[in-house]
């Protein structure tokens, strides 16, 4: 028999439907008939794609004799953390306060008010050392309950204003030889030689086991190596870079990035794949590859790109959540490869050749199976073959192709096929600045097809949605839906030059600051203003999976005042920033897009205006080749000859098609302020592009 998750919509959520718990969704129902019954609410929150929850269902919450204690002693919520971010947050920051760590499954015990008392993240069916088992803790918490709530409710009372103060307190950085806070220039040399003194030198990335990518500190990096010519910062960018791609946690057959490795060499992945990691890690590549003109990264960027286009694109345009771990009721079985699997497919030379470059044993590396990874040099292994590398990487590319449609036939892993706001807004301008960048079609009109999707079927009364599935779409959007969402409108913009995205630009931050801006603590809250009324109301500043919503929203008013001189905008953004530099400076891992988007600021700006009829392939030229560049702190503006824009904008102010000599597209380019001479060669451009921008290191 069905509970009350039956009439969700979220995968998470319906993947628990069938349990014997009685489950009830978030909302006020469930805290009155807490109220009613006089018991605590028992708050379980998860996502479709996490192992450990799958293990907890199948352990307690399947298991007949623990929901009945559930069911009688406590009102059970499940809550899809992709979903709701902001119920996540504030119970996630509680149950931290109270164990000192966190993760999912997060278990937390809640009062009738919604006020958390106690918590944890996976529970065993049975007594591990220093581990109670799950109903160990649903008695003494149903004990604690009757004997002692008014202890209970004091220390709940107390936990709140705890959270609250920590949601808008500061904190102060570190300071100059002439006692000022760091900032600017200062305060970014300063996080960037915190996080190298981090970085590993022999495999990449930062820290140990587990390794997880973050693309977002390793942004901040080549941003760094952009500004100021360091050679360190783009070293620790792309060792990382050929480090995953060559590892395990690359999926070498399909293209797209696992979720993390399970050891410090990138061998060994957690196999879920989520839309979020392969959107920065795509875009990381990709900025890497004009960074360096490495085609190794470029390849890895329009693979994994492609892997969104192939695996995760729903029919709509939009794009899906997350590919799960689990196939056939076993971690990793859909990706990993015996000897004798590949033997089957491939002739014996193709078949000895892959598996000495991809390290393919009988003894294995994973269950005793495969995960493939290039173990070797390939021309290394092309002059011991005594074989041209181009032909070994052609026989490795056929061999990898047969391996795929060989696995397209095995049990897929289940896939989350709500479609988020915020990620794809982060897939939408990954893709867009792809298509401008490589000047690959297929990838800006995807970008343009979904950001169609997205702001027509997921805006409603004016307002955003965060979750579309099945045709409905539900939750008012949050602050890191509405500014991944507003990014990727400007990166569009400056991907087609089409109008009508200013006034969805427009539209979009306006929004920003009417619904989420709080000019007393100068931040952003993370849900609405009018929003449902929380525990605490939710306020995360530190990046985690994903930027934080006030990095992303600050970075949105700064592309969005550079592009239409919206002074306001510029103000807010900076007051978050001059607020947050102590953090910043404190914890710079922690917050590596706000690092991002100081620099942003510290660089000199570059504003490239282009003059001339969109579907001009000379103006096409042009607008490729400004696009070719990695240049972060770029502004492009374009107009046609006799357009009237809906908006002015300051970089095409004095560009007049109607004064402009002859009929040919012309660009503009401008740096500190200073303009260079019209070109309307693409060419040029490019020359002209080459020579600002960049620094020799100091």
């Amino acid at each position: 028999m069905s509970n009350r998750l039956a009439e969700e919509s979220s995968p998470y959520l319906l993947q628990h439907a069938e349990n014997p718990v009685d489950w009830r969704p978030w909302g006020a129902e469930a805290f009155d008939e807490a109220q009613r019954r006089n018991v605590p609410v028992l708050l379980s929150i998860g996502y479709s794609a996490c192992h450990w929850c799958h293990v907890m269902e199948r352990e307690s919450f399947e298991d007949p004799t623990t929901a009945e204690l559930m069911n009688e002693s406590f009102v059970n919520i499940k809550v899809d953390r992709e979903e709701r971010p902001d119920v996540d947050s504030v119970y996630m920051k509680a149950v931290q306060a109270m164990t000192g760590q966190g993760g999912w499954p997060l278990t937390a015990f809640l009062t009738a008010d919604g006020e958390p008392f106690f918590g944890g993240t996976y529970f065993p069916p049975e007594p591990r050392p220093n581990m109670p088992s799950f109903r160990q803790v649903l008695q003494s918490i149903r004990g604690a309950y009757e004997e002692r709530r008014e202890e209970i409710v004091r220390n709940a009372g107390e936990l709140k204003e705890l959270l609250e103060k920590s949601s808008t307190e500061r904190t102060e950085g570190p300071v100059t030889q002439d006692g000022e806070a760091l900032s600017g220039p200062e305060l970014l040399d300063h996080s960037f030689r915190f996080l190298a003194s981090r970085f590993d030198h022999t495999h990449g990335g930062f820290g140990g086991a587990p390794k997880f990518p973050q693309p977002v500190t390793l942004e901040f990096a080549l941003r760094v190596h952009k500004r100021t010519g360091d050679p360190e910062a783009l070293k620790m960018v792309t060792r990382t870079l050929h480090a995953m791609a060559r590892g395990g946690i690359h999926d070498h057959l399909a293209g797209g990035f696992h979720r993390y490795s399970v050891d410090a060499r990138w061998l060994v992945p957690h196999f879920e794949k989520m839309l979020y990691d392969n959107a920065l890690l795509g875009r990381l590549y990709l900025n890497a590859y004009q960074a360096t003109g490495d085609p190794e990264l470029r390849q890895v960027a329009e693979d994994t790109l492609d892997h969104l286009l192939t695996d995760m694109c729903a029919p709509t345009g939009g794009f899906y959540s997350a590919l799960d771990a689990d196939s056939e009721g076993e971690e990793g079985t859909f990706y990993v490869w015996t000897p004798s699997q590949v033997h089957e497919l491939l002739d014996k030379e193709a078949a000895d050749l892959f598996m000495r470059c991809y390290d393919v044993s009988e003894a294995g590396n994973f269950e005793k199976a495969n995960i493939l990874h290039l173990a070797h040099d390939l021309v290394a292994v092309a002059q011991r073959e005594g074989m041209d590398v181009e032909h070994l990487r052609e026989v490795l590319q056929d061999a990898r192709q047969v391996l795929l449609e060989a696995r397209k036939l095995r049990e897929p892993p289940f896939r989350d096929e709500k479609i988020l706001a915020n990620w794809n807004g982060m897939a939408i301008r990954a893709l867009a600045e792809a298509g401008g960048a490589l000047g690959q079609p297929r990838f800006l009109e995807a970008a343009v097809n979904g950001l169609d999707f997205l702001l027509g079927s997921m805006r409603e009364d004016g307002r955003l949605r965060r979750s579309y599935k099945d045709g409905t779409a539900r939750i008012d959007a949050f602050l890191e839906d509405y500014a991944a969402v507003g990014n990727a409108i400007l990166t569009v913009y400056e991907a087609t030059l089409e109008p009508r995205w200013l006034d969805e630009a427009a539209w979009i931050t306006e929004r920003v600051v009417d619904l989420f801006w709080d000019d007393a603590s100068g931040l952003f809250h993370d849900a609405p203003k009018d929003g449902e009324a929380l525990a605490v109301r939710a306020r995360d500043l530190m990046d985690n999976a994903t930027p934080s919503g006030n990095s992303l929203a600050v970075e949105l008013l700064i592309r969005s005042a550079h592009l239409f001189g919206d002074e306001r905008q510029g103000d807010i953004a900076q007051r978050v920033l001059d607020r947050e530099a102590g953090f910043m400076a404190r914890f710079p891992a922690a917050f590596g897009r706000l690092l991002a988007v100081l620099d942003q600021t510290v660089a000199d700006p570059v504003e490239i205006a282009i003059v001339g009829a969109r579907d001009d392939a000379r103006t096409i030229d042009l607008l490729r080749a400004a696009l070719t560049p990695y240049m972060p702190n770029r502004t492009i503006a374009g107009t046609a000859p006799g357009e009237d824009l809906p908006h002015k904008l300051p970089v095409l102010e004095g560009r007049d098609p109607g004064t402009e000599p002859g009929p040919e597209p012309v660009a503009y380019v401008c740096e500190r302020y200073a303009c260079k001479a019209p070109v309307s060669d693409a060419a040029a451009l490019a020359a002209q592009l080459s020579e600002v921008g960049d620094r020799k290191p100091s």
